[in-house]
Formats: structure tokens, C-alpha cells, sequence
């Protein structure tokens, strides 16, 4: 199987997406299903938060650990500005 069709069929987000679409299409095809316009459109809501949400996920988790490696060393809390230790 194509790796990128592998990635599709296991993708969360994918799927997700395919629930929207389905209830969008049941609805316009079938307008006595036992959903209100509102409840669908709050189902679809989610489901945009829920992709939108993995998204930001998956990036994060792929250089979560790169900007802190390089990131310059803390001040100790006597030179840092901020801090109200050691101040007379």
C-alpha cells in the first residue's frame, strides 16, 4: 500500500473529517434525521476543534524538544531583572 494513502487511512484527523462530512451529507439527504441544524452544527464544531487541535499537536510533538536545546541559558536570580530575590 502507498505510504501516503497508509497515512490517510490511519490518520485521526482523517477520519474525523470523514464523520463531518457524513453527517453534512446525511443531513442534506435525509432532512427528518433526528438532528436539529444546531446540533449538527455544533457536532461540526467540534470536530474542527478536535482536527485542529491534533494538528497543533503533532507539530509540537515534532520539535517540542529542539527550541530548549537551543535556547541560551537561565540567569541566575541575582542577575535576573525580574527577580526580587537577593535585592536589598
Amino acid at each position: 500500500m502507498n505510504p501516503k494513502v497508509k497515512g490517510l487511512v490511519t490518520s485521526r484527523k482523517f477520519w474525523a473529517a470523514m464523520v463531518g462530512l457524513f453527517l453534512v451529507v446525511l443531513k442534506a439527504f435525509k432532512p427528518d434525521f433526528p438532528l436539529s441544524e444546531t446540533e449538527t452544527t455544533n457536532i461540526i464544531y467540534v470536530l474542527i476543534a478536535y482536527i485542529l487541535g491534533t494538528a497543533i499537536s503533532d507539530v509540537g510533538a515534532g520539535s517540542a524538544a529542539a527550541p530548549l536545546a537551543n535556547a541560551p541559558p537561565a540567569l541566575p536570580a541575582n542577575l535576573d531583572p525580574g527577580s526580587t530575590q537577593n535585592r536589598e
